[in-house]
């Protein structure tokens, strides 16, 4: 039975639905793409154009349009991948005959170099004063968890305390994709979550009259007793940095790159830091060396006599 071909609107809707669950992209990915896209819809219907009447120069002209408008090369890059897939998808379900992306290049991403804190400085904050409140007990344990094992703040929030093998040492997290991956986690961390877990959860757990079956499993919970959000992660480390003198604007991703750059610079090896991180591709891993790099770099100009011009 020949394939009725479905209102263009819900090409975009059938194609968001394969990268969500086909391909296990992310949310906020395909939440991305979904806006990409009906911005793309939306050119070509003040055209008078349609998606299955696209070719590649109406493609080239909104890329040129969106750069012309101030946009990002990673916002350029968005689209042009947003597109591509698309226009590929429609090829394999035979909806186009011929894929008006085939010989378009996604622009390349201009990579920055992570922001990380330094580590005498993350050190000295998490040896500071031991917590003595409920909340600070939970920050102190969670800001362990992040810095310790690298995690995503997603993953953080996402947690179960069954998610926790204090016997053998590890963390089990869900990635992008909803793939699983197992981290080890430091005695420090083990500790301080024990001493969460025993002393602050389940007084917090006591606030929420009708917890839902997930905020009883639920590691880090709010003064509510309810699951964390991704803004109450942001806002406790905000306060945390400024509490214990960090001058940068610390936020969760930074301690990502803190804990992948540290290990860098302590001797592991990229493959390793590419499996704790829950990296697909080893590519996107290797940033972390240029920062490591430009850290060997200031310690030998700073610590090396022959390092400054009229050294003995």
């Amino acid at each position: 039975m020949k394939r009725k071909k479905p209102l263009k609107e819900e090409l975009i809707d059938e194609y968001l639905y394969h990268i969500r669950v086909e391909k296990g992209l992310s949310l906020n990915t395909c939440s991305n793409y979904k806006r990409d896209l009906f911005k793309y819809y939306l050119y070509l219907n003040e055209r008078s154009k349609t998606l299955l009447e696209s070719n590649t120069s109406d493609i080239m002209a909104f890329i040129l349009g969106e750069k012309e408008k101030g946009h990002s090369s990673r916002s350029l890059a968005r689209y042009s991948a947003a597109i591509k897939g698309f226009y590929s998808y429609l090829l394999r379900e035979n909806i186009i005959r011929e894929d008006p992306t085939a010989f378009m290049t996604i622009p390349k991403v201009e990579q920055k170099l992570p922001h990380v804190v330094a580590e005498t400085n993350l050190n000295e904050a998490l040896s500071g004063s031991k917590p003595d409140t409920l909340l600070k007990r939970r920050d102190q344990a969670m800001i362990e968890v992040l810095y310790g094992s690298g995690l995503r703040v997603s993953e953080l929030i996402a947690l179960g305390v069954n998610d926790l093998s204090f016997d053998l040492g590890y963390i089990r997290c869900r990635g992008k994709g909803n793939k699983e991956r197992i981290v080890p986690i430091g005695e420090q961390a083990l500790t301080l979550l024990k001493d969460y877990i025993t002393l602050a959860r389940t007084q917090l757990l006591i606030r929420n009259q009708k917890p839902a079956v997930s905020d009883k499993n639920t590691l880090f919970l709010n003064s509510a007793g309810k699951k964390l959000s991704r803004q109450g992660v942001w806002k406790i480390l905000k306060g945390w940095g400024a509490e214990n003198g960090i001058k940068e604007n610390i936020y969760p991703h930074m301690l990502r790159h803190s804990f992948a750059t540290h290990l860098l610079d302590h001797g592991a090896d990229l493959r390793s830091v590419q499996e704790l991180l829950g990296h697909a591709d080893i590519s996107t891993t290797q940033i972390y060396t240029h920062v490591s790099r430009k850290r060997i770099l200031e310690v030998f100009r700073k610590a090396h006599p022959r390092a400054k011009k009229g050294g003995d």
